[in-house]
């Protein structure tokens, strides 16, 4: 089950709020607030979701922690987690959801990404 952000994200576009770009389920929120504090990071640190060029699929997705948002960002907060995606990735990430999983080859981030035409084994790059 996904949450929902708890407050409108930030359109830079001006258009109106749409629904955000990507969102996290109550498993990922918690692992990322986790890793916030088992690294001694800024309590106040947010989510910075990106897409790069690499991987052997092409795109690979990036997470790290930034305090604050860019002027151009879209927005969301879950459960006091500030996320932040550019608007410029966030067309390869819309719609996409995050969750945290446990299984027998290890555990980490999932990205369901209804934008992938095609991924490598490992999940964690993607085509267009």
């Amino acid at each position: 089950m996904t949450q929902a952000p708890t407050d409108m994200t930030t359109d830079p576009t001006g258009a109106g709020a749409p629904a955000p770009p990507v969102v996290l389920t109550p498993k990922a929120v918690q692992m990322v607030k986790t890793t916030i504090e088992q690294e001694g990071l800024d309590p106040q640190s947010g989510l910075r979701i990106a897409v790069r060029g690499g991987g052997c699929s092409g795109f690979e997705y990036a997470l790290d922690f930034e305090l604050d948002a860019r002027p151009d960002d879209y927005r969301a907060e879950y459960d006091g987690l500030n996320v932040y995606v550019d608007p410029i990735r966030a067309r390869y990430l819309d719609g996409t959801e995050i969750d945290y999983v446990f299984g027998p080859a290890g555990s980490g981030f999932k990205f369901n990404n209804p934008n992938a035409a095609g991924s490598c084994g490992c999940g964690s790059s993607f085509s267009v």
